[in-house]
Order: structure tokens, then C-alpha cells, then sequence
């Protein structure tokens, strides 16, 4: 078993951490999310290495069913947790933060919103990898999103 805490900003109610990817950006824990997705400008997720997949894919969030473009990152880190070929949807939002982490991101894995600490703790159990590939998938015009990690 692995643990490594990040710690959460303490100007907002919101579980936002500070990620180095590689400069300070904003990331907001959404519980209820299925997908990440980056709610800020393309420009600024094309300078953290974001690359073009496909347009206009529809997924479900924010109210109702909605598009954005796919993206992946290279190489992204949360924490000790490393996401290879890192899918991301661009779907610009006025939200405190440039991203929004997914529950799916963290399957398997314990992960705790410390509100009065502020930290954002996280244990990964044995037979759990700091490696967590995530598969996207569209069918019957939807999206999926799954975590590889321990398969």
C-alpha cells in the first residue's frame, strides 16, 4: 500500500489542488465526473502538450449531454499517479481551476477530501498501480472512459 497527499487551496470551499504539469495549474476533484475535462482556453492545454484526437464528442455532464473536442496529453501527474496517453475533453467553462479531475481517474483507489486540513489524501492498495492508463471508447454515439490500472 502507497499514500501521498496533495494539498488543497484554502480560498475556496471547492476540493481544488495545485498540480505542476510542468507550470501551476488548478484542478478541481469532481466526484461526479466521468470524464476530465479541461474547462479553460485550448491554447493553454496545447502549451501543457495536449494534441488533437477527434471533434465534437458528445458526453454526458454539466446538466445534460454536451460535445468537446478530445485531446491527450503525453504525460500527466497527479500527485505520484501517472496517466499515459491522458484523454481530456476541451469544454471551456468559467470554473477557479483549468481542469477537472474525474472519479473514473481514481478507480480503485481510496482518495479523501481532508476539507479542514486541506488535503487531498490518497491510498493506493496492493495489486493497484501508480500507472493509470484510461481507455476511451464511443459507442452507440456515447462516450466511455475506463481505467486499465491493475487489469
Amino acid at each position: 500500500m502507497q499514500q501521498f497527499t496533495l494539498p488543497l487551496r484554502k480560498t475556496t470551499q471547492r476540493p481544488i489542488v495545485v498540480l505542476k504539469h510542468p507550470r501551476p495549474m488548478y484542478a478541481m476533484l469532481d466526484t461526479g465526473a466521468v470524464f476530465p475535462i479541461w474547462v479553460t482556453n485550448e491554447e493553454r492545454l496545447k502549451n501543457i502538450g495536449g494534441v488533437f484526437d477527434r471533434a465534437d464528442v458528445p458526453f454526458g455532464g454539466f446538466g445534460g449531454i454536451t460535445t468537446g473536442d478530445l485531446y491527450r496529453i503525453p504525460t500527466f501527474c497527479v500527485g505520484e499517479l501517472v496517466f499515459p496517453n491522458f484523454p481530456v475533453i476541451l469544454s471551456p467553462r468559467k470554473l477557479p481551476c483549468q481542469l477537472l479531475l474525474s472519479a473514473t481517474m481514481f478507480s480503485n483507489l481510496i482518495y479523501e477530501i481532508d476539507d479542514k486540513n486541506h488535503r487531498l489524501n490518497f491510498t493506493i492498495p496492493e495489486g493497484e498501480s501508480l500507472v493509470r492508463p484510461l481507455n476511451v471508447r464511443i459507442e452507440n454515439g456515447r462516450l466511455h472512459i475506463f481505467c486499465m490500472a491493475g487489469i
